[in-house]
């Protein structure tokens, strides 16, 4: 049994570029931050940021460019790709992508323009991805700090 499966949440590092193939299909690419955070043995406070490649396709690519821009705090899933090439002096190059297939908007509402924890996903099976929102937080006491789940938004 084989697994090509990538799980990042970070902060997007530019804007979403979307294109359109000849053949009219959406594509959209844009780097993705990760950020790692220890103490190192002296106790010392260490960071090291990892750049990731995204690419999304079909729908799920226009709702990432109508949706995100540079700083969104987003989940992907996807998978990674290698591709490779030569350039002009005859080197071989090598670019690795995550290639999503899912992705949810983590900002809150009115933070970046953000979607509150809005979701989209790209289903393998019909290579056409569904959008749908993600169950909003009860607006009980204001006065609690945990959000209030709801029976009905228990997904199975």
């Amino acid at each position: 049994m084989d697994l090509n499966k990538v799980m990042l949440i970070g902060n997007i590092t530019q804007d979403p570029e979307v294109r359109t193939t000849p053949s009219g299909i959406s594509v959209t690419s844009f780097g993705l931050a990760t950020n790692l955070v220890w103490n190192d043995q002296s106790g010392n406070k260490q960071e090291k940021v990892e750049f990731h490649n995204i690419v999304a396709w079909r729908r799920l690519a226009e709702i990432m460019g109508q949706y995100l821009h540079k700083g969104s705090k987003i989940y992907i899933e996807g998978r990674l790709q290698t591709s490779s090439w030569d350039d002009q002096s005859g080197n071989k190059k090598y670019r690795t992508e995550v290639i999503a297939d899912n992705m949810i908007m983590l900002d809150r509402k009115g933070d970046f323009g953000g979607g509150g924890g809005q979701s989209a996903q790209s289903q393998p099976q019909s290579n056409e991805p569904s959008y749908s929102p993600a169950p909003q937080p009860a607006s009980g006491n204001s006065q609690t700090t945990e959000e209030e789940i709801k029976v009905e938004d228990i997904p199975f």
